[in-house]
């Protein structure tokens, strides 16, 4: 079930540079305000004041007036409370009472209410807007004339609204700011935040229009606590940087971009399936159709949606135009209409379409060779090293067949790819023949020049094993090359990890561990020890028996109480033993030799030495 919302900004560009001249207020110094303007009718609320002039607690020392001993009557009466040296004994305040806060006070950890559907919308003080006095108007030059693209809402209630001349504008409004419109710095606003969208809240977001975006909700929306919710925690997310939006979710992005345009609401969701008939009262503009069709329609005495459902097919389109009718559909979920997902990162992409199919193995080769070097161009000119490359090769009967490759350290090294592919060209099968191929790089990193060795520098040059592990990984896998690294933890079979096969490994334990630790544990049997710290005389292992002529620990270990409960009280005494063949073992006893809850005093081989 597809479900899309319209993100709708009505006064996205006169927001944008009220907002760009409120930040620039907030930048510079700012003098405390007057103490005898109220602070909500003050310009500079929502500013820190580092100078706040006369306090409570006073400059030189002295009594707090809020402290509860200096709730005096005297206070009421207007007359000025006396020092608390020229009070009598009796009257003078105890010592710790002195200067003890009394006013009641917000808890400083309360929590922030996460929802505002009971409550109206709160405006954050800190980010209010400031109040412009002169109406602001935005316009931009058609033809020989200016037309104005935006008003503030006090240039609206005045009568100016978009698409007006300026000269007009200017005519009814004296005292007007006029500006050049920025349609490029608007739309660089959108497309951030359709960045943004794409990052935190859908995979796919598109840019609508010139004030607003398309958000692919299909199975996201229950991740943010439902539709609703998500709406609300939208259109706060907005609030919060100055912009005012409307919002609304239904099955088609015609239905979803006309309902956030001209249902009157900030936030609507229709339900899946009822489209016609959320849309059926809107007028006709909210279908999106040419200036054309409108005044056509208009002739025709068309005003709502709903006046086209009767209306046979050929006749409309005939009317008002064949596009009329596909918006008609799209927007009631008949006709599919795709959006145009932002892209974060573009994708270094190089292709070669051929004048004949290929099937032989000389010819992919020469053809991947050619890909790689226009690639290795390409990541060049970006100052880009390839981590991941995909060959994508298009046969003649439609079939598309991809091989992949990794690589251990970025490269752009034209050689050393092509040795790569040329390991995996035998997974290619051609058919009928190969008449496109296409090399693309989903996993790229910053790559600079490296400095090129010279004859002066002594000593000699570490090698450099990335090529050699790409081609071991080639062959083997990649799965296969791995390097140990440390993990915290005391448990043994717990303390070691994977890590990639080029990583330096840091913060192993300065403990001796053997070099080869089994995956499980294996239980020793017939064994022979003293108690409490004696390593084992004599075990059996694997159906073997061992004496053991040397041995050092123990080396004790507890469990890790935080996982398991049975971890609470569980113990081990490794040690390290040697037998008279020469074998070196690494056992350990469970249980301290003393408490029963440590362990049942078992004997079990963890690992071998050498």
């Amino acid at each position: 079930m597809t479900r899309v919302a319209s993100l709708y900004l009505p006064h996205l560009a006169i927001e944008r540079i009220r907002r760009s001249e409120r930040v620039g207020r907030l930048e510079p110094s700012i003098e405390p305000p007057d103490r005898g303007v109220p602070f909500a009718e003050s310009p500079f609320r929502g500013v820190v004041d580092d100078n706040p002039g006369a306090c409570s607690v006073p400059r030189g020392g002295g009594w707090r007036p809020g402290a509860r001993w200096a709730q005096d009557p005297a206070r009421s009466s207007g007359r000025t409370l006396e020092e608390p040296s020229a009070l009598p004994a009796q009257r003078r305040p105890a010592k710790h009472e002195a200067g003890r806060r009394s006013e009641g006070a917000h808890h400083p950890f309360r929590a922030i209410p996460p929802d505002e559907r009971k409550r109206g919308p709160a405006v954050n003080s800190s980010r209010a807007l400031p109040q412009w006095t002169r109406p602001l108007i935005l316009i931009e030059r058609v033809g020989q004339k200016e037309v104005v693209t935006a008003a503030c809402s006090q240039a609206l209630e005045l009568g100016l609204v978009p698409g007006m001349a300026a000269a007009h504008a200017r005519a009814l409004v004296a005292d007007l700011d006029v500006r050049d419109a920025e349609p490029e710095r608007d739309r660089d606003v959108l497309d951030r935040l359709a960045l943004h969208a794409v990052g935190r809240w859908t995979p796919t977001a598109s840019v609508s229009g010139p004030d607003g975006l398309w958000l692919d909700l299909t199975g996201t929306t229950h991740l943010f606590g439902g539709e609703e919710r998500f709406c609300r925690r939208l259109l706060r997310f907005l609030r919060r940087f100055g912009y005012t939006a409307t919002i609304a979710i239904a099955g088609s992005p015609g239905a979803a971009h006309a309902l956030a345009r001209f249902s009157g609401a900030a936030t609507t969701i229709v339900p899946a399936g009822s489209e016609t008939a959320a849309i059926a009262q809107l007028p006709l503009a909210a279908l999106r159709l040419t200036p054309d069709a409108l005044s056509a329609a208009s002739r025709f005495g068309l005003e709502r949606i709903v006046d086209l459902y009767p209306m046979p097919r050929g006749p409309l389109a005939k009317r008002l135009g064949l596009s009329a009718v596909t918006r008609l559909d799209q927007a009631r979920g008949l006709v599919a209409e795709p959006l145009v997902p932002v892209a974060p990162f573009e994708m270094p992409r190089v292709e070669r379409r051929l004048l004949e199919p290929i099937g032989t193995a000389e010819a992919i080769i020469q053809v991947i060779g050619d890909l790689v070097d226009d690639m290795a161009t390409v990541l060049e000119t970006r100052g880009f090293g390839l981590r991941a490359a995909v060959l994508t090769c298009l046969c003649v009967d439609g079939l598309e067949q991809r091989i992949g490759l990794g690589t251990a350290r970025a490269t752009r090294d034209a050689k050393h790819l092509k040795r790569m592919f040329a390991l995996r060209v035998e997974r290619i099968a051609p058919g009928l023949g190969i008449e496109a191929m296409t090399l693309a790089a989903p996993r790229v990193e910053a790559l600079q020049p490296a400095a090129m060795p010279c004859g002066l520098i002594d000593g000699e040059r570490t090698p450099d094993l990335a090529p050699l592990v790409d081609q071991l990984a080639g062959r083997v896998g990649g799965d296969a090359l791995f390097r140990m690294a440390p993990r915290e933890s005391d448990v043994p079979e717990r303390a070691v990890r994977r890590m990639g096969a080029l990583e330096i490994p840091t913060g192993w334990s300065r403990w001796t561990r053997p070099a080869r630790l089994l995956a499980r544990p294996e239980m020793l049997s017939h064994v022979v020890a003293l108690l409490p710290d004696h390593p084992p005389r004599r075990f059996v292992w694997r159906g073997k028996a061992y004496e053991v002529v040397a041995g050092d620990g123990p080396e004790r270990i507890h469990g890790e109480w935080w996982r398991t409960a049975r971890e609470m009280w569980a113990v081990r005494d490794y040690f390290q033993v040697e037998a008279e063949g020469g074998e070196r073992f690494w056992l350990f006893r469970r249980g301290d030799g003393v408490d029963v809850p440590t362990g049942d005093l078992s004997w079990y081989l963890h690992g071998l030495f050498g």
